[in-house]
């Protein structure tokens, strides 16, 4: 189903392949976002020190966990099967909930999270899809949550990153790996 076919790793620079390779040996499989985007070395490499600048990013009010709730939730909203599968299975080990995922994707009011993680969709879906009605208020909505400034800017880039994430994943035909499905529902083979 991916319109554009996958480099083979031996062809790919050094770079690239050894990242790919890493992740391979920590993932036992390499998800299919990092083969599809490959195709074009310069625009992965930009594509992922973004990515790991908004999610491995240490420090600040957000969790991994937190993150990745706000890919899966507004990656949804984008209609982006590889993101919701694919951010959702990270949420679910991060969460050790394996519910979790399928909630926020559905409909994150009615999910079993906190009402600091609502707050915090609340505002991840009102940049994903009404920006441009940002106002004051809801800045003062994250912060009675204990959010500051910078922590909206992170939820607020976030949502944006994976905007381009999904649309480009939506319209290349890119599809979740198969291992994503049943990571953080099953127990993990030892």
């Amino acid at each position: 189903m991916n319109r554009y076919p996958f480099p083979a790793l031996t062809d790919l620079p050094d770079d690239i392949r050894a990242r790919i390779v890493e992740v391979q040996e920590k993932a036992g499989f390499v998800p299919n976002v990092f083969l599809a985007l490959a195709r074009r070395p310069a625009e992965w490499r930009a594509f992922f020190a973004y990515h790991d600048a908004l999610m491995l990013k240490e420090g600040g009010g957000l969790s991994k966990a937190d993150r990745e709730m706000i890919v899966t939730t507004t990656s949804a909203a984008n209609h982006c099967l590889y993101c919701v599968v694919a951010h959702g299975a990270i949420l679910r080990i991060y969460e050790k909930k394996p519910l979790v995922a399928d909630q926020v994707a559905i409909n994150h009011r009615k999910a079993d999270i906190t009402p600091r993680q609502r707050a915090m969709l609340d505002f991840a879906m009102k940049v994903c899809l009404r920006s441009h009605d940002i106002e004051e208020a809801d800045f003062a909505a994250l912060h009675a949550h204990g959010f500051d400034d910078e922590d909206a800017w992170d939820i607020a880039a976030i949502t944006a990153f994976f905007g381009l994430s999904n649309r480009m994943a939506s319209f290349s035909g890119m599809q979740p790996n198969p291992e994503f499905y049943l990571m953080g529902r099953v127990p993990k083979q030892k």
